[in-house]
């Protein structure tokens, strides 16, 4: 595995609607984006960690935390609409047009999830080395299991979201079902630039415990991300 060339690519816009200056914002006492790049840099297994963003402040945060920032991103690259394998593509093309750099494996860590941790990456990388995958996403139980989802119609009824041939009384009885956390996607670079896309026949689950999956996006998971943080920085 320690001959595996694995890039980690953080994402940071400067555009946020939801929380102003996301990405550098204080938690825990530090900026959000330091957690990643702090956890990225205590795994041995990564070749690379660099930081892709069209905001000098990010920037400067970025290179001040010990990332690399080698271009910034272009604008167009960084809009609200912007799909989110967009920068990452852009990233890893630039690195091999420009520095002619050809890694293995590209790994993308949202500075929006900042209590996953060393382990997590390292864990994933092996997962994706002995299931010789295409690419692993992590993932976390449903916290709200999609069969209990419920609509309203237009005259004000609640029915089933999803229609079901049968109802579950017990959440025990419920199958399992997971989402995307958000926390780590990782991708064989020449799969990756072909399909663009994280998702093959070969793509395998990387499952995280629900307190190490939070993903930031509202204020109020920022106020949660910063409890957490400082106690786990006074433990």
């Amino acid at each position: 595995m320690v001959t595996m060339r694995v890039l980690a690519v953080i994402p940071a816009r400067g555009g946020s609607k939801s929380v102003p200056y996301k990405n550098i914002a204080s938690v825990g006492g530090k900026p959000l984006l330091a957690w990643t790049i702090l956890t990225a840099q205590r795994c041995s297994i990564l070749d690379r960690i660099i930081v892709s963003t069209d905001d000098i402040a990010i920037a400067e945060t970025a290179q001040a935390w010990g990332a690399e920032v080698p271009f910034m991103r272009p604008l167009e690259l960084a809009r609200d609409d912007t799909p989110g394998i967009e920068p990452i593509l852009h990233a890893v093309n630039w690195l091999a047009r420009y520095e002619n750099y050809w890694p293995d494996y590209v790994l993308v860590l949202q500075p929006t999830s900042p209590l996953r941790t060393t382990e997590d990456i390292e864990r994933a990388i092996q997962l994706a080395m002995e299931r010789d995958a295409d690419s692993v996403v992590s993932v976390s139980l449903a916290h709200q299991h999609p069969y209990w989802a419920k609509r309203i119609t237009s005259d004000g009824h609640l029915v089933d979201f999803i229609p079901l041939d049968r109802h579950y009384v017990r959440r025990q009885d419920l199958p399992a079902a997971y989402v995307l956390n958000g926390a780590i996607y990782l991708a064989r670079r020449q799969v990756l630039v072909e399909k663009q896309s994280w998702y093959t026949a070969r793509t395998y689950a990387y499952i995280m415990p629900l307190e190490r999956s939070l993903d930031i996006d509202t204020p109020w998971d920022l106020y949660l991300a910063d409890l957490i943080l400082e106690d786990r920085m006074r433990a």
